[in-house]
């Protein structure tokens, strides 16, 4: 489950802010907002069959790390570690496993961050992967996981009562096979640790992300013009992980100091019959293999980014941008990133991080029009060399949200930044005046809701004292969105429990644009759930839509997750911006406009998504900077990964099959996957 920091706001202002910060009621609200729903009602408007769309968001995962193994139906392809001959399909490594060699960095005592580091030695075996997860699982039993999570088919219960690491977290976790002598690159998590079982978590943070590809142009070939290498995976597990919080090295300092060893080069095996769900769904429906996270960077920042098509910036909660706290002490409250190296250290970044509990630490934003800002210049430098244009969207004074910080509003539009109430965190985002995709269906009056699982629950408990909460506040975009939260007729009805999900699939009223979240319970976050807890959310959505005959025959979900968690991928990342992207994630589609087995490879990230809704409902893009102003990617015969018109992503619409008569019929059996 996610984290949530609990500092008291008395400490959250820096000097700057507090003379500018304007505390407000209210915000001014469209016209369309204030009478929702009084015009002409477009959901049913579209330029496809699609008249439903459901989007559900799981955690953490890459593509290689659930399909590394996956073979796809005769006359389809697919990249993968499989297809590339870096494993073999029992999972040992393949004739083409240096490809996916992992690097320690030597240069030693520098003090300036380098997404590339030049100086680099190849593991001779990976540092130790660590545990992580309950010992023993969240319940006992089948009643108890009913009364804390509904959000699951029938049969997927029992899994919330199994999968303890029976471990110590952070220390070696000797369920994986040869754990202690493991080859240079990825390794199989099953069946040492079995498929329904719980298992670290790798860092997923910006700098951090940027640092693991990679990326130089010296590296570069014509399928690989980005030069993103993803060799350094375990080498920034192991000398920063999650974050510093401004914080000095602790001493002495090892391998397992981070609590992760080289975690993120795991991956499942599906000819195996690990994620049989999704594997069965990958069968019957369309995958991408080019979709990726929209941020190099965690939960927050790509699901603002699915949101919005832009990132958020820091503001004085009134739609002008300032500077966040930035004290430089040690020690101390300094909410902006500096990912150069303390002095002595290798890679010990100097302000990165969550925060801590209390007010230290915490770097997440950062202003990348400063080139001469902490990490900035590295990342800019790059995009510089790049054989392609590379507009970075960095606008002068903005501080950008790189990572996760709770968003400026509760559940109940109450202004989360402001409040000082014990339970509030001063790692809060003031509330954000970026636009976003339910400011454009409500203007166009396309039906739309965001379905939150456990949100009746945080409601009642907007301060998570109810340990059995499980719902992510830091995953809901339009919660820091002053245009949607402070209209309370806009945020009653668009902004709801997956309860009345359920009810909307089975009594037939669904809006036309959906997007679900699971629980911090179920929606396979590495550590604190489970990928097989995924499947059991998705399943329970998709055999809901299918037994509504009248909803299944227009409707499209769409299964991925918000980013990569850390775990290392062999795809190409196309950069797009100063932000992203970042690497593959999985993307299925399940509808009856699909083709069984197909696999699309047009470059996609989480705003192809928001591309799709604006094709199929006549939307504009969001704003005249969103991502989804970018064209759709032209793509060689010879290399379709690769846009030649790079920086462009896709809209989705090659995932369908619109002919006619080329609508399914059959949906997914029992025994497809069991």
């Amino acid at each position: 489950m996610q984290k949530k920091p609990s500092t008291p706001k008395t400490l959250r202002y820096g000097a700057g802010v507090l003379a500018t910060l304007q505390v407000f009621a209210s915000f001014p609200i469209a016209a369309y907002a204030q009478n929702a729903g009084a015009a002409k009602d477009n959901s049913t408007k579209t330029h496809t069959p699609i008249k439903h769309v459901i989007v559900i968001i799981g955690e953490n995962r890459t593509f290689d790390h659930i399909f590394a193994t996956y073979k796809p139906k005769q006359g389809e392809t697919i990249d993968n570690l499989l297809s590339k001959h870096i494993i073999n399909a029992d999972g040992t490594p393949g004739v083409n496993y240096s490809y996916a060699t992992q690097y320690s960095a030597e240069d030693m005592h520098r003090d300036k961050y380098e997404n590339s580091p030049q100086q680099k030695s190849f593991y001779q075996t990976l540092p130790v992967p660590l545990a992580g997860g309950p010992s023993v699982p969240y319940v006992s039993t089948v009643a108890e996981a009913e009364a804390v999570e509904n959000g699951l088919a029938p049969d997927y219960y029992k899994y919330l009562t199994m999968g303890g690491t029976g471990l110590k977290a952070q220390t070696p976790d000797t369920r994986i096979l040869n754990y202690n002598n493991l080859p240079p690159g990825p390794f199989q998590l099953t069946p040492g640790i079995p498929y329904d079982a719980y298992a670290g978590s790798p860092v997923h943070r910006y700098y951090q992300m940027a640092q693991e590809l990679d990326c130089n142009v010296d590296y570069a070939t014509r399928k690989n013009p980005s030069g993103c290498k993803a060799d350094l995976f375990p080498y920034v597990e192991v000398t920063v992980g999650a974050g510093t919080n401004g914080l000095s090295q602790p001493k002495p300092f090892t391998n397992e100091t981070t609590g992760e060893g080289s975690l993120s080069m795991g991956f499942y095996n599906v000819q195996q019959g690990d994620a049989p769900y999704l594997t069965s769904l990958a069968n019957n429906y369309s995958m991408s293999d080019n979709y990726h996270q929209a941020i190099l960077g965690g939960t927050g920042a790509n699901h603002i980014a699915l949101g919005t098509g832009d990132a958020i910036w820091f503001s004085n909660g009134n739609g002008v941008a300032v500077r966040p706290p930035h004290n430089t002490a040690m020690g101390a409250l300094d909410e902006v990133e500096n990912p150069n190296p303390r002095p002595h250290t290798d890679n010990w970044y100097t302000q990165d991080g969550y925060g801590s509990g209390t007010a230290t630490g915490g770097g997440s934003y950062s202003n990348c029009s400063d080139s001469d800002a902490p990490g900035v210049k590295a990342m800019l430098t790059y995009l510089g060399t790049l054989p392609y244009e590379v507009n970075p969207k960095c606008d002068a004074g903005h501080y950008y949200l790189l990572n996760n910080y709770n968003p400026g509003y509760y559940g109940n539009g109450k202004n989360a930044f402001t409040d000082t109430a014990k339970g509030s965190t001063v790692f809060t985002i003031p509330p954000s005046s970026v636009r976003n995709i339910g400011d454009a269906l409500l203007e166009k009056n396309v039906s739309w809701k965001y379905y939150g699982d456990q949100y009746n629950k945080y409601l009642a408990d907007p301060y998570y004292n109810d340990p059995t909460n499980a719902y992510c506040n830091i995953c809901n975009f339009f919660q820091y969105s002053t245009s949607i939260m402070t209209n309370a007729a806009v945020r009653t009805a668009h902004l709801q429990d997956t309860v009345n999900l359920y009810q909307d699939i089975q009594s037939g009223n669904l809006p036309a644009v959906s997007f679900v979240k699971p629980s911090g319970f179920v929606d396979g976050h590495p550590s604190s759930s489970k990928l097989d807890l995924f499947e059991g959310f998705v399943k329970k959505i998709v055999d809901g839509v299918q037994a509504n005959p009248e909803l299944w025959k227009d409707t499209a979900i769409m299964v991925t997750v918000d980013e990569g968690g850390g775990y290392y991928d062999s795809g190409y990342v196309q950069p797009v911006d100063f932000f992203g992207d970042g690497t593959r994630i999985p993307l299925i589609v399940v509808s009856p406009y699909t083709k069984a087995g197909h696999i699309s490879h047009q470059y996609n990230d989480h705003v192809s998504i928001l591309k799709f809704i604006e094709a199929n409902w006549g939307l504009d893009p969001i704003t005249k900077r969103s991502r989804d102003n970018l064209p759709n990617p032209v793509q060689y015969r010879s290399n379709p990964y690769v846009p030649v018109n790079g920086p462009a992503i896709g809209d989705l619409m090659d995932l369908f099959d619109f002919h006619p008569g080329a609508a399914q019929d059959d949906t997914v059996n029992d025994q497809d996957f069991n």
